[in-house]
């Protein structure tokens, strides 16, 4: 996901001081972000250069969590015209020895017989790898409910080149092979076997028709250097059109919780320090693929492909397998309630 709204000020670090108010924040923090306010807390392992002391501003209230931030980015896959262009770089890196294959078919894959046996999970790794040949058929317009946006866009890279799309597959064919093993029966709403997209619009009606109890959107972000750190996108109450996502607000708010704090306890990275207010969750109501969505469903920014320092995880296959695993566990979590 790139940004493309107002510029922010340069992010301001800030020492977090120990005392009371750990307590108060442990106290007030959602149950399922507790494991993130203690990790702050107590500066836990860092071995995977994620700052954590960006950590120390988390909000403590659940409604500051879920009111949009102020310039928040908005997604990739909604971006306006010409955002994300990454003037047709293919990817540098290569998945690392070892990795999920990456010729697994979008298909249903067979239902396992772990705990999350009968569970479906949607997989929705943001963009396409040939979208960029294909500008003119992924800048038709679709209907989102409250107003249309290009049917998709091309993703942002790394500035060697590594591409969003690449990293969005990668880390979905992880979470697949996870999920599968807890039983769960999971599929992919593209796994570049198709030119282009799918729409946005369809994107959702994938995870609709399949009656998902947990839909994922796995993105990358293309923010500013110096922006660093995840965020989950939750959905807004919205009832305009063809969206509806009343019914689904609060379980998804639910799943994006569970999905943040595991993937804090996981990677050891921070929540993001540009939008959010540092807890790492942004509500919005302006993304089609959240909007359409009538089953439980979130957007996973896992880092800045912009900034180096991010960029150095999201190009590493070691990390990227914890940030599949955080995203995993987070939504294990929520189907077992």
């Amino acid at each position: 996901m790139s940004y493309t709204g107002p510029d922010f000020d340069p992010p301001q670090s800030r020492r977090f001081r120990r005392g009371p108010l750990t307590v108060a924040l442990a106290a007030l923090v959602p149950g399922a972000l507790l494991g993130w306010a203690v990790h702050a807390t107590v500066g836990g392992p860092d071995d995977d250069g994620g700052d954590a002391s960006t950590s120390a501003g988390v909000s403590a209230s659940a409604s500051s969590a879920g009111a949009p931030s102020a310039g928040a980015s908005p997604s990739e896959e909604d971006a306006p015209d010409g955002a994300d262009d990454t003037d047709g770089r293919r990817p540098g890196p290569s998945p690392d020895p070892g990795s999920p294959s990456a010729s697994s078919p979008s298909a249903s894959a067979p239902a396992g017989t772990g705990p999350l046996k009968g569970k479906v999970v949607v997989i929705d790794p943001g963009h396409n790898p040939g979208n960029f040949q294909h500008t003119a058929e992924i800048n038709r317009r679709v209907d989102i409910g409250t107003n249309s946006k290009e049917c998709d866009t091309t993703g942002t890279s790394t500035d060697d080149g590594f591409t969003e799309a690449e990293f969005n597959l990668d880390v979905a064919h992880r979470m697949r092979a996870l999920l599968e093993e807890q039983g769960a029966t999971v599929k992919l709403t593209q796994d570049d076997d198709r030119p282009f997209g799918p729409c946005i619009d369809e994107r959702a009606r994938i995870g609709n028709e399949a009656r998902a109890d947990a839909v994922v959107s796995v993105h990358a972000d293309g923010s500013g250097a110096g922006n660093r750190g995840f965020h989950v996108i939750l959905p807004g109450s919205v009832n305009s059109g063809a969206a509806d996502t009343r019914a689904v607000v609060e379980p998804s708010r639910d799943l994006g919780e569970r999905i943040a704090g595991n993937f804090v306890r996981v990677t050891g990275n921070a929540p993001s320090n540009y939008v959010g207010g540092r807890t790492g969750l942004v509500t919005r109501k302006d993304l089609g693929g959240l909007n359409l969505s009538t089953v439980p469903k979130v957007f996973v920014e896992c880092g800045n492909m912009r900034d180096s320092k991010d960029a150095a995880l999201l190009t590493s296959g070691a990390w990227r397998q914890k940030a599949a695993q955080g995203i995993s566990e987070g939504i294990v979590s929520f189907l077992r309630g």
